[in-house]
């Protein structure tokens, strides 16, 4: 079988692919653009992408293509309903990140609570050196023990997220869907747990239900010592709120890792608050400690030949 890897450049040359004995010949593409696609896999029994979007044009020109691999948990860049009329496979590749996602959680969460950037921004500077104590202390610091954490998904990220927060000695809610009309034994209600939470962080999917769930209102109801966490999807954070909510003050702060347009451009809006000191912005790294990457890519692999298995 031949595969064609359509983004082989998403992952950098140290995370090693393997693939299975079923897969004779290989194509990889450093990266590939829309108007690229459709000539790329006409001949390929298996297509495997990261982000690049293989739309119903692109599935409807091809009469050999088994399997579309995709090298992510989302697979919201494939047209799965096509690919389901052709009798196609899509796969996607989950588990791979539920240490590094997590970690990152807490790498933002630290930074923010104890001001580090502030901190090192200004030893940088010099002001240590002018300082008149052995220390200056200009920016709060804060612990995270006793303090309360709202976590949106209960999934694998949310129990390992729930972990480490319990060893920070943090109290952990599970937050109950929003207009959920009961609450599920182990949750909390939506509204009160914005009210609750010292820090609140996203691991749940972006659908219809969760897109912009927080928005204004949710931002009014939260306390103003409150840090806001996002390493799932840009899209469940209403940004134009957000940036209201940090400039007035309605909250403490946030740390994202995604962002409603990826990669992001200039004029996005959250490059309004990459200035602000209490606003930390990262690439979509969260997912992407070289042990998580190489697990994925593994994972991937993995899964192909357990395809090609069955399909025999």
């Amino acid at each position: 079988m031949k595969a064609v890897f359509l983004d082989r450049g998403s992952f950098p040359n140290s995370v090693n692919l393997v693939y299975p004995e079923c897969i004779t010949q290989v194509v990889e593409f450093e990266n590939t653009r829309a108007d690229q696609v459709i000539q790329r896999i006409q001949d390929a029994d298996i297509v495997l992408t990261n982000k690049v979007v293989v739309d119903r044009a692109a599935i409807e020109s091809t009469s050999a293509l088994k399997l579309v691999q995709v090298m992510a948990t989302g697979t919201n860049n494939v047209d799965k309903l096509a690919c389901e009329e052709k009798a196609i496979a899509v796969q996607n590749v989950e588990g791979y990140s539920g240490i590094s996602v997590p970690e990152h959680t807490f790498s933002l969460l630290l930074a923010l609570r104890r001001n580090l950037v502030s901190y090192l921004d200004d030893v940088k500077k010099g002001h240590w050196a002018k300082s008149e104590y052995f220390c200056f202390l200009d920016y709060p610091i804060q612990d995270l023990a006793n303090t309360t954490m709202a976590i949106f998904g209960k999934g694998n990220l949310g129990h390992k997220v729930a972990n480490i927060a319990a060893a920070f000695s943090m109290k952990v809610l599970f937050v109950e869907h929003k207009n959920a009309t009961t609450v599920r034994p182990g949750y909390t209600e939506f509204q009160q747990a914005l009210k609750l939470a010292d820090v609140i962080t996203l691991h749940c999917p972006l659908t219809d239900n969760t897109a912009n769930m927080l928005s204004y209102d949710e931002f009014k109801m939260m306390k103003p010592n409150c840090v806001l966490l996002n390493t799932g999807r840009g899209g469940l954070v209403n940004e134009e709120a957000l940036i209201d909510a940090l400039t007035t003050h309605k909250i403490a702060a946030a740390g994202f890792d995604v962002a409603t347009q990826e990669p992001m451009p200039v004029d996005h809006p959250l490059q309004k608050l990459t200035e602000l000191p209490n606003f930390l912005l990262t690439p979509h790294v969260a997912w992407a400690s070289a042990e998580a990457m190489q697990s994925l890519v593994d994972i991937g692999m993995d899964k192909i030949k357990q395809f090609s298995e069955v399909a025999q």
